[in-house]
Protein backbone atom coordinates (compact mmCIF):
# COMPACT_ATOMS: atom_id res chain seq x y z
CA UNK A 1 0.00 0.00 0.00
CA UNK A 2 1.38 3.11 -0.68
CA UNK A 3 0.35 6.76 -0.02
CA UNK A 4 -0.54 9.70 -2.60
CA UNK A 5 1.69 12.30 -1.08
CA UNK A 6 0.46 16.07 -2.48
CA UNK A 7 3.32 17.80 -2.31
CA UNK A 8 1.95 21.96 -2.43
CA UNK A 9 4.03 24.10 -4.67
CA UNK A 10 6.44 26.28 -3.03
CA UNK A 11 6.92 23.12 -0.16
CA UNK A 12 9.53 21.10 -1.92
CA UNK A 13 12.66 21.84 -0.45
CA UNK A 14 14.29 18.78 1.18
CA UNK A 15 13.06 19.42 5.20
CA UNK A 16 9.54 19.50 3.88
CA UNK A 17 9.89 16.39 1.53
CA UNK A 18 12.00 14.40 4.46
CA UNK A 19 9.33 15.64 6.25
CA UNK A 20 5.84 14.55 4.21
CA UNK A 21 8.36 10.75 3.93
CA UNK A 22 8.64 10.07 7.24
CA UNK A 23 4.70 10.90 8.12
CA UNK A 24 4.05 8.66 5.31
CA UNK A 25 5.87 6.28 6.86
CA UNK A 26 4.13 6.05 10.16
CA UNK A 27 0.47 6.15 9.06
CA UNK A 28 1.81 3.69 5.98
CA UNK A 29 3.34 1.49 8.54
CA UNK A 30 1.85 1.33 11.60
CA UNK A 31 -0.96 -0.26 12.16
CA UNK A 32 -4.07 0.77 13.59
CA UNK A 33 -3.35 4.31 13.02
CA UNK A 34 -6.00 6.05 11.18
CA UNK A 35 -4.74 9.61 10.57
CA UNK A 36 -1.97 12.37 11.98
CA UNK A 37 -1.59 15.84 11.80
CA UNK A 38 1.40 18.23 12.56
CA UNK A 39 0.95 21.46 14.62
CA UNK A 40 2.93 24.27 15.35
CA UNK A 41 3.47 25.41 18.57
CA UNK A 42 1.41 28.50 17.60
CA UNK A 43 -1.36 26.24 17.02
CA UNK A 44 -1.28 26.15 12.98
CA UNK A 45 -1.69 23.03 11.07
CA UNK A 46 1.40 22.05 8.81
CA UNK A 47 0.94 18.62 7.53
CA UNK A 48 -2.20 16.32 8.44
CA UNK A 49 -3.16 13.08 6.77
CA UNK A 50 -6.70 11.48 5.66
CA UNK A 51 -8.00 8.16 5.61
CA UNK A 52 -9.59 7.37 2.29
CA UNK A 53 -11.07 4.36 1.51
CA UNK A 54 -8.79 1.70 -1.60
CA UNK A 55 -11.11 0.67 -3.79
CA UNK A 56 -8.98 -1.93 -5.29
CA UNK A 57 -7.77 -2.76 -1.61
CA UNK A 58 -11.52 -4.30 -0.49
CA UNK A 59 -12.14 -1.64 1.88
CA UNK A 60 -8.54 -1.17 3.27
CA UNK A 61 -7.88 2.56 4.02
CA UNK A 62 -5.45 4.47 1.87
CA UNK A 63 -3.63 7.28 3.56
CA UNK A 64 -2.77 10.69 1.86
CA UNK A 65 -1.07 14.05 3.08
CA UNK A 66 -2.83 16.72 2.28
CA UNK A 67 -3.35 20.17 3.72
CA UNK A 68 -5.65 20.76 6.64
CA UNK A 69 -9.33 20.09 4.78
CA UNK A 70 -12.32 18.14 6.65
CA UNK A 71 -11.46 15.50 9.25
CA UNK A 72 -7.67 16.22 8.94
CA UNK A 73 -8.50 20.19 10.01
CA UNK A 74 -10.64 18.70 12.87
CA UNK A 75 -7.73 16.56 14.36
CA UNK A 76 -5.17 19.69 13.96
CA UNK A 77 -7.55 21.53 15.73
CA UNK A 78 -8.35 19.10 18.87
CA UNK A 79 -4.48 18.36 18.49
CA UNK A 80 -4.01 22.24 19.19
CA UNK A 81 -6.61 22.57 21.86
CA UNK A 82 -5.47 19.77 23.60
CA UNK A 83 -1.70 20.61 23.54
CA UNK A 84 -2.83 24.09 24.81
CA UNK A 85 -4.97 22.65 28.12
CA UNK A 86 -2.84 20.03 28.63
CA UNK A 87 0.37 22.56 28.75
CA UNK A 88 -1.81 24.98 31.32
CA UNK A 89 -2.92 21.68 33.57
CA UNK A 90 0.81 21.28 33.57
CA UNK A 91 1.91 24.52 34.57
CA UNK A 92 -0.94 25.03 37.06
CA UNK A 93 0.16 21.63 38.81
CA UNK A 94 3.73 22.34 38.75
CA UNK A 95 4.04 19.19 36.50
CA UNK A 96 6.69 19.97 34.55
CA UNK A 97 6.84 19.88 30.54
CA UNK A 98 4.19 17.87 29.15
CA UNK A 99 5.34 14.89 26.46
CA UNK A 100 2.99 12.93 25.28
CA UNK A 101 -0.87 12.67 26.02
CA UNK A 102 -3.02 10.18 25.80
CA UNK A 103 -7.46 10.31 25.11
CA UNK A 104 -8.90 6.94 25.16
CA UNK A 105 -12.25 6.58 23.67
CA UNK A 106 -15.10 4.00 23.09
CA UNK A 107 -14.24 4.29 19.24
CA UNK A 108 -10.54 5.46 18.95
CA UNK A 109 -7.70 6.60 20.49
CA UNK A 110 -6.09 9.99 20.54
CA UNK A 111 -2.44 10.68 21.40
CA UNK A 112 -0.62 14.00 21.15
CA UNK A 113 3.45 14.13 21.43
CA UNK A 114 5.49 16.92 22.09
CA UNK A 115 8.68 17.72 18.97
CA UNK A 116 11.05 19.72 20.33
CA UNK A 117 10.48 22.67 19.04
CA UNK A 118 6.87 23.01 20.80
CA UNK A 119 5.35 21.61 17.44
CA UNK A 120 2.67 18.79 18.41
CA UNK A 121 2.48 15.24 16.42
CA UNK A 122 -0.99 13.79 16.47
CA UNK A 123 -2.79 10.30 15.98
CA UNK A 124 -5.59 9.27 16.11
CA UNK A 125 -6.06 5.36 15.92
CA UNK A 126 -8.27 2.70 15.64
CA UNK A 127 -9.64 1.26 19.48
CA UNK A 128 -7.95 -1.76 19.14
CA UNK A 129 -4.56 -0.29 18.26
CA UNK A 130 -1.58 -1.38 20.33
CA UNK A 131 -0.74 1.83 22.23
CA UNK A 132 2.90 0.59 23.17
CA UNK A 133 3.55 0.13 19.17
CA UNK A 134 1.91 3.49 18.29
CA UNK A 135 4.08 5.87 20.90
CA UNK A 136 7.23 4.09 20.13
CA UNK A 137 6.74 4.83 16.61
CA UNK A 138 5.59 8.71 17.16
CA UNK A 139 8.92 8.95 19.23
CA UNK A 140 11.08 8.29 16.89
CA UNK A 141 9.27 10.33 14.61
CA UNK A 142 9.42 13.15 17.20
CA UNK A 143 13.33 12.19 17.25
CA UNK A 144 13.98 12.26 13.76
CA UNK A 145 11.51 15.65 12.69
CA UNK A 146 12.65 17.95 15.83
CA UNK A 147 15.46 19.16 13.30
CA UNK A 148 13.50 19.28 10.45
CA UNK A 149 10.87 21.79 12.06
CA UNK A 150 12.84 25.13 11.55
CA UNK A 151 11.71 28.07 11.73
CA UNK A 152 11.66 28.43 7.61
CA UNK A 153 10.00 25.12 7.06
CA UNK A 154 7.46 26.18 8.98
CA UNK A 155 6.74 29.71 7.77
CA UNK A 156 7.00 27.48 4.21
CA UNK A 157 4.19 24.85 5.59
CA UNK A 158 1.88 27.35 6.46
CA UNK A 159 2.36 29.41 2.98
CA UNK A 160 2.11 25.84 0.87
CA UNK A 161 -1.06 24.29 2.92
CA UNK A 162 -4.66 25.75 1.53
CA UNK A 163 -7.23 26.88 3.86
CA UNK A 164 -10.77 25.73 4.43
CA UNK A 165 -13.14 27.93 2.44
Amino acid sequence: MTSQIQVPPGASRSGGQDLRWMLTRLVEEVPGVLSVAVVSADGLPLLSSEPSEDAAGGGRRRRSLTGPLGAAADLATVVSGLGSLTNGAAALMEGGKVRQTLVAMAEGNLLVMSISDGSLLGVYTDPEADMGVVTYHMALFVGRAGHLLTPELRAELRQATPRPR
